[in-house]
């Protein structure tokens, strides 16, 4: 049943393999049946397609005061053809150039009002009957919600009326979203300030039809790696265009819709109002641009800009970051993340490295953070904490409050450290832990308004609030305590129990202490619930939204959540899904398949803890397999796959060895079960699910089938690191070799589906290696088939895409799997 000699062939020498290291592979069309077709976009089964078809789960906003609810209506999959839009690739990102948007935006259709109080609910009327709303923001005083309509030539705003429900045109100014800056309310309510198109914007520039020269780089002894990036510039006309769609001129729209431009236009790619409104933190890429990295390492400055537009501080100028370490903790050595302070009226706070930013230099402190306020040329920058890992977040809380994290990538650890911006008190670290333990994680802190209108951590006589996900051995439960700051320790006033799974989302009141929760039940999708905590059970529960169930079709399917261990003892899990109506005993075991993604982890123990709640909505999904229970198959769904290394181990050392490990694990539970045919498995995984499927597949006789979508295979192709590996291939070639399924393509026996989007955007995942490793399988007679899927992008996104996908598994899986000896 299981191929014992498997780990056995993990490392044979294949003297061709370096040879052909970085370079196309050309192979003859060796095998018997290897045909281009021609085909039309195909459907599945109408089962499947139901789910497809079915309603999203809505989207929600409270406001402040938590009055009310805005519920958010999203639509189905959106066709073919709005994917074939026209689109720019400019400095890593896709933007549609006809209405200054990022390509493909997801937007909401609809819009609902809800009072928490009572549960009645309007609709929002006034928005266009094809509205395709892209942001919303409510005004401090709640009164009013401003929304920008997403259109075929611009995106427009409006303005809702929230007492009664009704939308009105606000302004015809022109915003700029290529960015996602979205919508800034003044403190008083009376206006908004949004980046806008610049009103004398004039053309776009057009390409010269015979070029001016050639496109030259140059390095001469500069160390500047960078990892395998897609849609970067790659030439002038490409930097006159990044310029044009990329750039913005602040915009402020009063309460009559007046627009006042401020400043200039620039590729102002942030923009933040001071709390007090009476400044502006503004962010400019400047040139030279690179064609080596997206624009996120561009050349910055970062100036504090007053009401008028005129610069009065120059926070920082950053030089262009081509030359990082590779490294997770790498950084930049100038001033970063750079913010307000929410609970100040105008006071900056950033991180600086002290190890220059680079990780591999000794130092007994990474980052230190800072502040400096307003009027900045007359105040002194002020030290808040040294940290021994990297900034990763500031919670404002008071003048005497507030919470920093660190985090280190190499170590999983993280540190929070309460601490006193008016400097009388020395720091506190609250814990520190692996953040990949979810099992103690003690949550994250709820955060209340302020007088400002933005929010802060909610402290009470020194407590503060906790919501967690509660995971345990027996699934998420998640929780809110109440935790007191001067000696940590907690009291529990909620824990979701079963048959639900709730989670709270942000705190409707204090007194008495009221959230807004989401609950759900393994056969009811989530709806939005107002909970009174002071309450004993579920006396203070009141539900505010009555969800359909979007696919009542699929009912009939379970799902059960099983633990087993690998044969070195770890512990691991998947959740099963079985046909409605299936009968162990009348039906037996059934063909079946695995869906994993591989996660790497520092420790065995956190690499053992269960993700997931039993009690979650049992939506079936079509992007995973779960579809596949309607088709008669076992779904083994989100089967663990971890990759430890311990000590001075790295992950990666044993990847294929653990792989092997999983993979036996799993095919064993299923049987044990006497659900799952042993010998009519199937694998398969999306991005590094499909890396890891290919591998499993080159390295053993498990499975019956692969489905590998979107996935990398030739890892010399992502020289600088992959993932989560940091080592290059030159201080590795060997485990570079060994982990890229393309130099072992001749062991890939099994029948593998290769799915790929023909644009695919992500960083490594080039369409390319899809195409090289079916090349490479067909011209060693295997048995492969290559889909490349129009238009899209890392995920498929358009109806017939995922329908013709979904019609590919299932013909693949029932020749190769279903149908097998």
């Amino acid at each position: 049943m299981f191929d014992t000699s498997a780990r056995n062939r993990l490392h044979q020498p294949h003297a061709y393999a370096f040879c052909l290291l970085g370079a196309g592979l050309y192979l003859s069309a060796s095998s018997a049946q290897a045909n281009q077709i021609t085909l039309d976009y195909q459907q599945p089964d109408q089962a499947i397609i139901d789910i497809v078809d079915a309603a999203p789960s809505p989207g929600g906003s409270i406001s402040p005061g938590g009055a009310y609810l805005l519920v958010q209506q999203y639509p189905a999959l959106p066709s073919i053809e709005d994917l074939a839009a026209d689109e720019y690739r400019l400095a890593g990102i896709r933007i549609n150039p006809h209405n200054f948007t990022v390509s493909q935006t997801r937007y909401v259709e609809a819009l609902t009002l809800v009072d928490t109080q009572t549960g009645d609910d309007r609709l929002v009327t006034g928005l266009p009957d094809d509205a395709r709303i892209i942001d919303t923001a409510w005004a401090p005083n709640a009164d009013y919600i401003a929304a920008l309509n997403m259109q075929d030539d611009g995106v427009t705003l409006y303005r809702i009326h929230v007492e009664t429900g009704a939308a009105e045109r606000w302004s015809d100014v022109q915003v700029n979203q290529v960015w996602n800056a979205g919508i800034t309310w003044q403190l008083d309510s009376q206006g908004v300030y949004v980046m806008a198109v610049a009103p004398d914007k004039g053309d776009a520039p057009e390409a010269s039809r015979a070029p001016a020269g050639p496109v030259v780089t140059e390095s001469r002894g500069r160390t500047a790696p960078a990892r395998t990036y897609q849609d970067l510039l790659q030439n002038s006309h490409d930097e006159a265009l990044f310029d044009y769609y990329f750039s913005a001129i602040p915009a402020h729209i009063s309460d009559s819709g007046e627009v006042t431009y401020i400043g200039r236009e620039g590729v102002f790619n942030s923009f933040a109002l001071s709390p007090n409104n009476e400044f502006m933190l503004v962010t400019e890429l400047k040139r030279p641009y690179s064609f080596s990295v997206p624009h996120f390492r561009f050349a910055r400055t970062t100036e504090v800009w007053n009401s008028e537009g005129d610069v009065v501080h120059t926070v920082v100028e950053q030089a262009l970051a081509d030359n990082l370490p590779i490294s997770f903790d790498a950084v930049v050595p100038e001033r970063r993340s750079i913010q307000w302070r929410n609970d100040a009226p105008a006071t900056l706070v950033w991180a600086q490295a002290a190890d220059g930013g680079d990780p591999r230099q000794e130092s007994e402190y990474r980052d230190v953070v800072y502040q400096q306020a307003a009027p900045f040329a007359d105040t002194e920058v002020e030290e808040l904490v040294q940290l021994r890992s990297r900034f990763s977040r500031f919670v404002a809380a008071g003048d005497n409050d507030a919470l920093v994290y660190e985090r280190l990538w190499s170590s999983r650890e993280e540190r929070v450290w309460h601490i006193d911006p008016s400097l009388n008190r020395e720091p506190q670290q609250l814990w520190e832990r692996s953040w990949q333990d979810r099992y103690n994680d003690p949550g994250s802190p709820m955060l209340s308004r302020n007088q400002y209108g933005l929010t802060q951590l909610m402290l009470d006589d020194g407590y503060m609030l906790l919501n967690g996900a509660g995971a345990s051995d027996e699934g998420d439960r998640p929780f809110v305590d109440r935790y007191r700051l001067a000696d940590g320790s907690t009291e529990r006033l909620w824990r979701s129990s079963s048959p639900y799974y709730e989670r709270a989302l942000s705190v409707l009141s204090r007194d008495p202490l009221t959230v807004l929760t989401l609950r759900e039940a393994s056969d009811k999708p989530a709806d939005f619930y107002r909970r009174d905590l002071t309450a004993d059970g579920d006396e203070g529960l009141t539900a505010l939204t009555e969800t359909p169930h979007p696919m009542p079709e699929t009912l009939g399917i379970s799902r059960e959540l099983i633990h087993y261990e690998r044969a070195d003892g770890l512990p691991m899990s998947a959740t099963l899904y079985l046909p409605a109506g299936y009968d162990q005993e009348r039906d037996g075991p059934l063909p079946a398949i695995v869906w994993a993604y591989p996660r790497e982890y520092r420790s065995a123990a956190d690499a053992a803890q269960v993700s997931g709640s039993p009690y979650e909505f049992n939506r079936i999904s079509y992007w995973r397999p779960q579809f596949l229970a309607t088709q008669g198959y076992a779904v083994l769904d989100n089967a663990t796959m971890p990759i430890v290394g311990e000590g001075d181990a790295q992950p990666n050392d044993t990847f294929i060895e653990q792989l092997i490990l999983n993979s036996e694990a799993v095919i064993k539970a299923g049987a044990n079960l006497g659900v799952v045919d042993a010998n009519r498995v199937a694998l398969g995984g999306h991005s590094y699910g499909a890396f890891m499927t290919a591998n499993v597949l080159a390295h053993s006789d498990l499975f019956k089938a692969g489905i590998a979508r979107s996935g990398a295979y030739n890892r010399s192709l992502t020289p600088f690191g992959f993932q989560r590996e940091e080592r290059t291939v030159w201080d590795d070639p060997q485990l570079y070799l060994t982990m890229s399924p393309f130099f072992q393509a001749h062991q890939i026996k099994t029948p593998l589906l290769l799915i790929h989007g023909a644009e695919d955007n992500n960083s490594g995942t080039f369409p390319m290696q899809s195409e090289r490793l079916y090349q490479a399988i067909k011209g060693l007679g295997g048995t492969t088939r290559l889909v490349m899927l129009p238009h899209e992008s890392h995920g498929y996104r358009a109806r017939e895409s995922v329908l013709h996908m979904l019609w590919e598994t299932v013909n693949w899986l029932d020749e190769f799997v279903k149908d097998a000896e």
